[in-house]
């Protein structure tokens, strides 16, 4: 009788795993590295910019008094009374806070549009390969932007003193030119007040920060329309640089298609720049925003919030009252809630330049 021989299964080989291990090893060498690398930029950010903010936020909500340290024995919390102070108690901190709201929100409003526009028309005309001397152009539209900002705004005092270059032009002109620096009525109301408009009692008897709607309906005063011109002036030429690589990038065969289809110069630029250079325009309209809701070296070296407040800015505003009336608390928390502002400001501007892009590649392709 055969006997049955049973098949032995073959011994099954283990996996090589030393490749494996390998790779891991070597990426967290590259890991280590990259931290070796990384780690002085670290170390400066969380001391120069995370500490900092960590303090600050502490003496928002303490009685330091800025002498010694603000996490001594002495230092108390206070809770949200410097915060109740300037947002909900009425007096003079909440007054001034909305006064100076008020001034730098006319300045964004008309700052940041206005540059933005003239950065990308300089961008526009410099980029043309039929203008000479692009070169030297670019150079000369830059240029303000790295002059010192106290040799500026002394050029700028002396241009709209009383009796200086602009009113000489304007009286030149046949105009009466106005006292730029000590004139605190609001464009507005000038223009209401030469209308014969008087200001309804609803806009008079309630308001917003210790302002009553109707002073919120100001204006800019003539002061601040100076440092507007000012703004708009050294910064064009910085937010031109930033638009001119992303005109660069348009390629000419969609230009060329373009001119083929009969499109016009305007239709070219709303129809096909616009929309290819909307990363370059999102990040002007950014950087803008921040930098305007930041103001505070032109406001310091030409009219330090006057005529009658109405120059001033929160970051005038943190400066002076922590600086100038001692008052550290308050000042620190102006300053946080001027972070709270930008960061409002630009998610909604996030969101309607979003809905913008959204709705014209609707359009699109129901065309």
């Amino acid at each position: 009788m055969a006997t049955r021989q049973l098949a032995l299964p073959a011994r099954r080989r283990a996996p090589d795993t030393s490749g494996a291990r390998r790779g891991h090893r070597a990426r967290r060498r590259e890991a280590a590295a990259g931290w070796l690398f990384t780690a002085p930029a670290v170390v400066a950010l969380i001391v120069f910019l995370v500490v900092p903010i960590i303090m600050a936020a502490w003496v928002s909500v303490s009685d330091w008094s800025g002498i010694g340290s603000p996490f001594s024995a002495g230092v108390h919390a206070v809770g949200t009374a410097n915060y109740a102070a300037l947002l909900t108690q009425p007096g003079l901190p909440q007054q001034d806070l909305g006064m100076s709201i008020r001034d730098n929100l006319y300045y964004v409003l008309l700052v940041v549009p206005l540059q933005t526009a003239l950065a990308l028309l300089l961008a526009v005309v410099v980029s043309r390969k039929a203008l000479r001397g692009r070169g030297f152009f670019r150079t000369a539209f830059y240029f303000p932007s790295v002059t010192s900002s106290v040799a500026v705004s002394m050029i700028f005092l002396f241009l709209f003193a009383d009796s200086g270059v602009v009113n000489g032009a304007l009286g030149f002109l046949g105009v009466h030119g106005p006292q730029w620096f000590t004139d605190p009525n609001g464009l507005l109301h000038m223009i209401a007040r030469g209308a014969g408009i008087r200001p309804p009692a609803v806009l008079t008897g309630h308001g917003l920060l210790g302002l009553s709607w109707w002073d919120w309906l100001a204006g800019p005063s003539v002061a601040m329309v100076t440092l507007i011109i000012l703004a708009i002036w050294t910064t064009s030429g910085t937010f031109m640089l930033l638009f001119l690589p992303a005109l660069y990038n348009i390629s000419e065969e969609v230009e060329e298609a373009a001119i083929v289809d009969g499109a016009g110069p305007w239709t070219r630029f709303r129809r096909i720049t616009l929309p290819l250079i909307r990363p370059a325009l999102f990040l002007v309209l950014t950087l803008g925003l921040i930098g305007t809701w930041q103001v505070f070296d032109q406001v310091f070296l030409i009219t330090q919030g006057n005529p009658a407040g109405t120059t001033l800015t929160p970051a005038y505003l943190a400066y002076q009252v922590s600086f100038g009336s001692q008052q550290w608390g308050q000042g620190a928390a102006i300053a946080f809630i001027l972070f709270g502002i930008i960061v409002i400001f630009t998610v909604l501007q996030r969101l309607v330049l979003r809905e913008r892009g959204s709705v014209t590649q609707a359009r699109g392709r129901g065309m």
